[in-house]
């Protein structure tokens, strides 16, 4: 298994959870990735909700992808700290992809309620029924 393998599951599935914390408490939500490629694992959100002061307060997070299969599916677990995307061709490109951004009131690309993260660096893992009790021996993939 490669990175490349991690962004073709990604893309494929791209609803995920995203484990922050608040505190000491931690913090678990479905989330909608924007898209994956060999520079990382691409969000966007709003500078006014929960997740965007967990993720300034502690830039730490945990992503799981499933894909429901026999056994339990398949998941892919990344895990990495956050970097803020101020690239305005980028934020204008989420624009144009996810228009449900403008009904939410962001303005355009340098609106400050748009925020924009990426997990460039970290580790990776694909887990199925057939690791199950054996998680520490699971191949990692550094990117």
């Amino acid at each position: 298994m490669n990175l490349q393998d991690c962004v073709s599951f990604a893309n494929e599935h791209r609803v995920c959870y995203v484990a922050t914390t608040e505190g000491d408490q931690p913090r678990v939500r479905a989330l909608g990735m924007w898209f994956a490629d060999d520079r990382g694992f691409f969000f966007q959100t709003e500078s006014v909700k929960a997740i965007y002061k967990q993720l300034r307060d502690n830039d730490k997070v945990e992503l799981c992808f499933y894909a429901p299969g026999p056994n339990a599916g398949t998941m892919l677990r990344v895990a990495g700290k956050v970097e803020w995307v101020t690239d305005l061709v980028l934020k204008s490109r989420v624009l144009e992809e996810r228009p449900f951004l403008k009904a939410l009131g962001v303005k355009g690309p340098e609106d400050p309620l748009l925020a924009l993260f990426c997990l460039r660096s970290g580790e990776a893992y694909f887990w199925t029924m057939a690791q199950n009790m054996k998680e520490a021996e699971i191949e990692r993939i550094r990117f």
